[in-house]
């Protein structure tokens, strides 16, 4: 397998099809994926570029989208978006070191305040939030890497209270898990009109922040485990098998 990294990002070999763009937050959930991924010859590999966009789901949308474009105009678009990386769990059901695969990608936060309460903002007239992954690759990914599937919200502001933490689960009684890239990183899919995936590795429990409970390093390994274990599936996706 040939690795280039260029401008923070990390390039596999490439195949005709499918092509992955998987986007991490930061350069360690990138790495993890990066070891995951198997050594192959040029015409066995899959081809993945794994980049770190950023924190937060404003930094996710721009740099997935950036990444799409570039490679859209050098002829080489992808097929699939992976979101992918570590994050909160809603306890007891995503456990910390389990696997989640969203089926719904949700952005928990946007919209407005009101005396009634929370009001997305499509109660508002506007946008989307939520978008939903090909369900055949979600039930595959899942089975094959042994991980629970359900809503995985995204947040600008990470819950640090058992309130909070309540209050989600109310509103989105599917959720298991929360993070703070998927929704966008799922809008620059929708935009070059890409199906997405996310995939996260719990590394502490959603509610107060007990950083002496968090366990990264046991959710990156993971991670990487669920990479290598989904290779054969994103390898043997049709992405023209809009089955869903």
């Amino acid at each position: 397998m040939v690795v280039q990294v260029r401008e923070g990002l990390l390039t596999f070999s490439p195949v005709p099809h499918p092509r992955v763009l998987v986007a991490t937050a930061v350069p360690a959930e990138r790495d993890a994926v990066a070891r995951a991924l198997p050594s192959a010859g040029p015409l066995d590999a899959l081809a993945v570029d794994a980049l770190a966009v950023g924190v937060g789901p404003a930094a996710a949308a721009a740099g997935t989208a950036t990444a799409l474009a570039r490679a859209a105009a050098a002829g080489r678009p992808y097929d699939l978006v992976v979101s992918a990386g570590i994050g909160g769990g809603f306890q007891p059901a995503a456990p910390v070191g389990s696997l989640v695969v969203a089926d719904e990608i949700t952005v928990a936060d946007l919209g407005a305040e009101t005396p009634d309460g929370f009001a997305p903002v499509t109660e508002l007239g506007f946008g989307a939030v939520t978008h939903r992954p090909p369900r055949s690759l979600v039930r595959d990914v899942a089975g094959a890497c042994g991980a629970a599937t359900g809503t995985v919200l995204t947040v600008s502001t990470v819950t640090g209270t058992a309130e909070r933490a309540a209050g989600l689960r109310l509103r989105h009684p599917r959720a298991l898990a929360e993070a703070m890239e998927g929704f966008g990183v799922a809008e620059a899919a929708a935009l070059h009109g890409l199906p997405v995936l996310e995939i996260r590795a719990v590394s502490n429990p959603v509610g107060p922040r007990d950083r002496a409970a968090w366990r990264i390093g046991e959710a990156l390994a993971a991670l990487s485990d669920a990479f290598g274990k989904s290779t054969p599936v994103l390898k043997g996706w049709n992405p023209h098998d809009r089955n869903d």
